[in-house]
């Protein structure tokens, strides 16, 4: 069985070691790449003022937050719903520094601990070099609805990822299918040698702003940026 949490944090601010802290963790469960229904979601009370900056991605004020539980009341469920799963996050590096600040703040062991982490930043980089792979890029890539994400929210960004997740990896699906004991074997087959994609080609926009992510980092590398180089070869 494979099980998997597609989990999600918002926090006071950019830096746990600037005493910023989780006031929002959220996750969602899949077993073999289908969501059961099972949710984990809290909000918590940080005991510190939310950076403004912060405040204005997720929403979330010092006041809602006032009668919320600490970290600490909520530790045991969360690691009790994580438990020998894979954790799926976005920009997973993010995430865990702020999980493993919250355990340390407990004298607990980091989270990893009781799971394994997939960064499903990294997987999309991967699968889209050179190009936006925020989560609302994403959603546009593989068209999955986010119109209700006005703001970053940990339910809903971790839902939104777990449907990314089953775009990203579509073509995996083949190899945990097993054909059910009624097959008919005189059933038709699809030739998917006979296949062919559908290829768009990007328009004046994209390409302008993909020259422009290439000249940020042609500047930011000092001159070392192999793709502007390749382009310019060509």
């Amino acid at each position: 069985m494979s099980r998997q949490i597609f989990l999600d944090t918002e926090t006071t601010g950019l830096e746990p070691r600037l005493g910023h802290r989780i006031i929002e963790v959220a996750g969602v469960e899949m077993v073999n790449r289908q969501l059961t229904g099972q949710y984990f979601h809290r909000y918590l009370n940080p005991d510190r003022e939310i950076d403004a900056g912060a405040e204005a991605v997720h929403g979330i004020s010092s006041t809602f937050l006032q009668d919320k539980p600490r970290f600490a009341d909520i530790a045991d469920d969360l690691i009790e719903f994580i438990d020998g799963a894979e954790l799926v996050i976005h920009n997973a590096s993010f995430d865990i520094g702020f999980l493993n600040h919250e355990m340390g703040l407990l004298g607990r062991p980091d989270i990893t601990t009781w799971c394994t982490v997939l960064d499903s930043l990294k997987m999309a980089r991967d699968l889209h070099p050179g190009q936006k792979n925020n989560l609302d890029a994403l959603c546009r890539r593989y068209d999955i609805d986010n119109t209700n994400r006005t703001l970053h929210g940990a339910l809903l960004d971790a839902e939104l990822l777990a449907s990314v997740y089953l775009g990203m990896t579509r073509g995996q699906d083949s190899l945990i299918m097993e054909l059910p004991a009624e097959t008919n074997p005189n059933q038709p087959r699809v030739n998917l040698a006979r296949l062919t994609l559908k290829r768009i080609p990007p328009n004046a926009a994209e390409l302008a702003l993909h020259q422009q992510t290439l000249e940020a980092i042609q500047k930011e590398s000092k001159g070392a940026c192999l793709w502007l180089a390749q382009a310019l070869q060509g």
